[in-house]
């Protein structure tokens, strides 16, 4: 790695996204993983999914040992230019609604209701139908 390392775009590196030609973008830096693609130990189409975008997430979530990180070195063709990655969405959950006795009761009543009503029903036409057949 002498010298002066060239800079990608995302753009750029997502051109190579092919069994042929396949580059990644972890940790800022661009790597030519076509090779690697066959001894894969979690097959080629994981490192094709992660081409055209920063696969740095998808790498840190497996868990790589350390001789897998230190492999990196030998495909390594750059660095990526940051104002080409987009920034990363936070996952922010919906808004919750306060879990106390209040708001469940209008809840649990229509529930009992739903459940009440039709049982009701069905035991005033029953015992209409036994009045009616008695007389």
């Amino acid at each position: 790695m002498g010298g002066q390392s060239r800079l990608y775009t995302l753009a750029e590196v997502s051109e190579h996204n092919t069994s042929k030609d396949c580059w990644l973008v972890i940790h800022g830096k661009v790597y030519d993983v076509t090779r690697f693609l066959d001894d894969h130990p979690g097959g080629d189409d994981v490192l094709l999914t992660s081409t055209g975008k920063d696969a740095t997430d998808d790498f840190e979530d497996v868990g790589h040992s350390k001789g897998a990180r230190k492999m990196l070195d030998e495909f390594y063709v750059g660095d990526i230019d940051p104002t080409t990655i987009p920034e990363k969405v936070k996952n922010t959950p919906p808004p919750t609604r306060p879990q106390n006795n209040q708001d469940k009761s209008p809840d649990f009543a229509v529930k009992i209701l739903q459940f009440l009503v039709p049982l009701v029903i069905l035991g005033l036409a029953a015992g209409v139908r036994f009045y009616t057949k008695s007389n």
